[in-house]
């Protein structure tokens, strides 16, 4: 059964940061070791190769926020069964597959601060155990029978491949707009926190209304969550960012820092982003150089700025819901997101 941790009241101060992150932690907690114990479960295989390498990337960390949302919107909805546990531990799995897919087409050598599986492993165990996991995401989502859950994550796994396929269109075209920049992160990032939220409320039995703000929820969180990581691309250090800096600029990735500068670039800036993102041509002092024009034109901050937008709407999504610690915790949870970029 699912069981919830007393927490604030409903009308304490709201949460921000890693108080909100931990809230939410606490509140999840007895829940989150079912998925954990689920994830460990599933990930077996007589095949030693699998469970090796799905259990590296597992072991590097990650808060496990998809999940936890699940976890957290079934909660909301006052769902009292055990279903949620499938459906966080099958979000988990889509994730990591998408990561172990994502990080052979970057050719990314680091994953959370660690070296990745396909850095470790190779391409082509990194591709077939996220093909794996994918299946048993699978087997996952149909256990519950209910029929409009396989819907949405089924159509999320979709989503995702075509925002990632959208992307490598994208990728070192310098005309992208900012329209299909924003098709693109919705795809590959935001339509799994949306889906991973509205499971939450459709196996609390709770369609129509509760669900779709959920779903808007998520939605406009993986949004804002998207819109960081591509500033941090360009602003943190290593460690905190958990890749190697710079990697979205070494790629030619179109992501917004870059659109809002060469929409105001000048002929012979136009050129430096024509070398360096769309010929990759580039030279040590290139990414120094597209930092200070993103800061000249302020397209960091209005990235920044864009993302708190979307993170006032998913706050906005949760207005029907009654204050509580979860509701709470679901609030803080986007002023988390975004407060990475500090």
């Amino acid at each position: 059964m699912t069981s919830t941790v007393s927490a604030a009241p409903a009308s304490a101060a709201p949460l921000t940061g890693t108080d909100a992150l931990n809230q939410l932690v606490d509140l999840v907690a007895a829940d989150m070791l079912r998925v954990n114990e689920t994830i460990i479960a599933r990930m077996h295989s007589p095949v030693a190769l699998i469970p090796q390498l799905a259990g590296h990337l597992v072991a590097a960390g990650g808060k496990r926020l998809r999940p936890m949302l699940t976890l957290a919107a079934a909660d909301l909805c006052g769902y009292r069964g055990d279903d949620h546990v499938k459906l966080a531990t099958c979000v988990e799995f889509i994730h990591t597959a998408t990561l172990l897919h994502d990080d052979v087409v970057d050719e990314s050598l680091l994953r959370r601060g660690q070296a990745s599986a396909n850095a470790l492993f190779g391409n082509k165990p990194s591709v077939l155990v996220g093909d794996f996991l994918f299946s048993r995401a699978f087997e996952l989502m149909v256990e519950p029978g209910n029929l409009k859950v396989l819907e949405i994550l089924s159509r999320a796994s979709r989503v995702i491949a075509e925002g990632e396929v959208q992307q490598l269109i994208t990728a070192n075209d310098i005309a992208t707009s900012e329209a299909s920049y924003l098709e693109v992160i919705q795809g590959k990032t935001a339509e799994l926190f949306a889906a991973a939220c509205q499971v939450g409320a459709e196996v609390a039995g709770k369609s129509g209304g509760p669900a779709k703000a959920l779903h808007d929820y998520g939605m406009a969180l993986g949004i804002a969550f998207q819109l960081v990581d591509d500033y941090l691309d360009y602003s943190a250090n290593q460690e905190k960012l958990g890749k190697t800096v710079g990697d979205d600029f070494r790629e030619g990735k179109i992501t917004l820092p870059v659109i809002l500068a060469v929409a105001q670039a000048d002929d012979s800036e136009r050129a430096f982003w024509t070398r360096t993102m769309e010929a990759l041509e580039q030279t040590d002092a290139d990414l120094p150089e597209a930092m200070r024009l993103m800061e000249q034109y302020g397209t960091l901050q209005a990235t920044i700025d864009r993302a708190r937008a979307y993170g006032d709407a998913a706050k906005a999504s949760l207005d029907q819901f009654p204050d509580g610690p979860m509701k709470q915790s679901l609030i803080g949870i986007v002023d988390f997101c975004i407060e990475r970029a500090y």
